[in-house]
């Protein structure tokens, strides 16, 4: 990655960390409709497990 492409991430870095944060939070609401008595580090752990296969999914089209 070059400086400029650097630059331009680390200006947008806090944005990309409170969007993936907003995720789980959605995604933990939507487990605590769904199971009331969620447990909810279970619950986290699946969420970001998800997370992180989709994105190396996506990473997988769009880098390789």
């Amino acid at each position: 990655m070059s400086k400029m492409e650097q630059l331009e991430l680390d200006a947008y870095r806090n944005e990309i960390i409170s969007d993936m944060e907003g995720l789980v939070e959605k995604y933990r609401a939507i487990f605590d409709w769904d199971i009331p008595e969620v447990d909810e580090a279970a619950a986290d752990k699946l969420i970001l497990a998800a997370m992180h296969a989709a994105l190396d999914g996506i990473a997988q089209k769009r880098v390789a």
